[in-house]
């Protein structure tokens, strides 16, 4: 027996739905043959993928070495689909946070006017790596360096820190806060992907609070709540204007470092033209 393709999209559509049923609406096919398929693909490669229970689906850690690698190969798959058709070219840029705030515009517009057979694909994936590691994406936007060494990086730029809070908090009508200020107050940090650390505060005077966000989303919906204030890149007042969030400039925070990374192993022959064009519009 051989793994199957459709296997491989019934995992990688289980987990990015969250549900079978999900799957199944993005898949076109029953939730009865989502699960066969999973089950299938666990039958040959001899081990679980998922823990089930009646509330939620988990990865196992088999799980997680096998997504990965059924992204990668989904990828390269659709690659290979679109050169066959004669399609254009493709780069994919991921990005965990927020892409390239005001810039992002500029960006794929002049990209467009430089490079009109190469489609230009900005994908946000919630990871420490935006997309590098599982496959989805061949350059990614990072704000803090990738966890590991396998992976080569170019400072673009440096964006100013901001404060995010709710609209109708007490600091709303301000120009500015300091991180003095800020310590003063429930925080939220999304560890994961975030900008934001305890480093930021000296050991002395760390906030009085932290509350842990998932992603993006989550972290704005806790700041909205006015549960907690945030300190974020000044992209993430560009990308994310809420009616119910406002963002102040933190007047002492240093400035956070824009970086574009890639596999050391595997890099994409259009990186130079991306890095050329991203350093000059962050300049």
């Amino acid at each position: 027996m051989s793994v199957e393709l459709r296997e491989l999209r019934c995992l990688v559509a289980i987990v990015d739905g969250g549900s079978f049923t999900d799957a199944g609406l993005e898949l076109r096919m029953s939730q009865a043959a989502v699960s066969r398929n999973l089950a299938s693909l666990e039958r040959t490669l001899g081990i679980r993928l998922l823990n089930r229970t009646t509330r939620r689906l988990e990865l196992t850690a088999a799980g997680e070495r096998a997504l990965r690698q059924a992204r990668r190969v989904l990828a390269g798959v659709d690659e290979l689909e679109r050169e066959a058709r004669g399609e254009n070219e493709r780069v994919r840029i991921g990005y965990a946070w927020s892409a390239l705030g005001r810039h992002t515009v500029p960006f794929q517009r002049r990209w467009a006017a430089a490079h009109p057979g190469i489609e230009l694909e900005l994908v946000r994936s919630n990871t420490a790596t935006a997309g590098l590691a599982d496959g989805t994406a061949q350059l990614a936007i990072l704000r803090r360096p990738p966890p590991t060494d396998d992976y080569d990086l170019v400072l673009i730029g440096l964006e100013k820190r901001v404060c995010a809070m709710a609209a109708d908090d007490r600091w709303a009508k301000r120009r500015s806060v300091t991180l003095a200020e800020i310590a003063q107050r429930q925080v939220a940090i999304d560890a994961a992907t975030g900008t934001t650390s305890l480093q930021l505060w000296p050991e002395s005077a760390p906030p009085r609070g932290i509350v842990n966000t998932h992603d993006v989303e989550d972290w704005l919906t806790m700041i909205s709540s006015g549960r907690a204030v945030g300190v974020s890149a000044e992209s993430t007042a560009d990308q994310y204007r809420r009616p119910g969030i406002v963002y102040r400039p933190v007047r002492d925070g240093s400035p956070i470092p824009v970086y574009v990374a890639w596999n050391r192993a595997d890099a994409p022959r259009d990186r130079d033209a991306v890095v050329g064009l991203l350093v000059d519009l962050y300049r």
